[in-house]
């Protein structure tokens, strides 16, 4: 469904970027954003993988796929990043859920249906309401939200081996680096790392 014009729009990473968080750079050595998270975490990184780089491009399929609900646009995600999902390798895949109230107003969950015809989804987390979006707050404000994620109540069983969270968009890594605090809680013997669509 994308045209090759179109996909031209898309720029993906290059051969040289951070070794944490997938961010497209001029050498490959830690982003200040990874920097801050090994202070934070005391060196306890999360291995992020990115594809695409955040350009106008993708701002613009984004807003329109997840501010206007233009439900098709998945199709166009779906495109961009099928031959590198069928790459991953976990025993459990989790998407980083959307909160009710956008759920609600969209009715879908934006990650879940992105990657549900690519990978078997595990729904291991869910989001308390009221929490509002990350891409609607500033640099400082994202670093700064509280913890906001829980075990979904609805899941039953355990969980081992390798674990790999999926989003859209990695901008600090706070969304990503909460979700795998949840999990590690609750499953101490995993492994979590996580891939983005876009950084």
């Amino acid at each position: 469904c994308l045209c090759s014009a179109c996909r031209k729009q898309f720029s993906p990473v290059g051969a040289v970027f951070c070794p944490q968080c997938g961010r497209q750079q001029e050498r490959e050595e830690l982003c200040q954003d990874c920097q801050k998270w090994r202070q934070i975490y005391d060196g306890h990184f999360l291995q992020n993988r990115s594809l695409y780089c955040y350009n106008a491009a993708f701002h613009d399929l984004m807003v329109r796929y997840k501010r206007y609900g233009d439900y098709l646009l998945c199709r166009v995600l779906q495109e961009l990043i099928a031959s590198s999902v069928k790459q991953l390798s976990a025993d459990c895949y989790v998407p980083v859920p959307t909160s009710p109230e956008h759920r609600q107003k969209r009715g879908y969950d934006t990650i879940w249906e992105i990657f549900a015809p690519l990978l078997p989804l595990t729904p291991l987390l869910a989001k308390r309401p009221g929490s509002g979006a990350q891409g609607e707050k500033g640099k400082k404000a994202r670093m700064q939200a509280k913890q906001n994620f829980f075990l979904n109540p609805e899941f039953r069983g355990t969980i081992t081996g390798k674990i790999i969270l999926l989003d859209d968009i990695y901008t600090t890594g706070r969304t990503l680096y909460h979700a795998r605090d949840v999990i590690e809680a609750a499953f101490p013997e995993c492994r979590v790392e996580s891939f983005s669509i876009s950084r």
